[in-house]
């Protein structure tokens, strides 16, 4: 499973992007890390605005409670979820992760 770490207010994990697929989709785990595919190519911020709106949609949180706090500009991204504890947002991996 990813590694999650607790954070004041919520909680961090690591993200592997694959840009310009056929569709946006959580694809798995890669090591420690959730491995997203998304259709958005790599330019201007795009595939960063479909991240957000990948993990806000999956974890049924409004996009402003999804944060990239570090990789905006590779492929590998540190991720913050605002108002989940790392319990319950390993949870609402775990539930979709299950379903894949």
């Amino acid at each position: 499973m990813i590694q999650i770490t607790t954070q004041e207010g919520g909680a961090t994990f690591s993200v592997k992007v694959v840009p310009r697929t056929s569709r946006n989709e959580i694809a798995g785990v890669q090591g420690d890390m959730l491995r997203i595919r998304l259709t958005a190519p790599p330019v201007e911020g795009a595939a960063n605005r479909a991240l957000v709106r990948l993990l806000a949609e999956t974890l049924n949180l409004p996009e402003r409670d999804i944060e990239i706090l570090s990789g905006h500009a590779g492929r590998q991204k540190v991720v913050r979820v605002a108002g989940l504890s790392a319990h319950e947002l390993e949870a609402r991996l775990r539930e979709h992760l299950s379903s894949i």
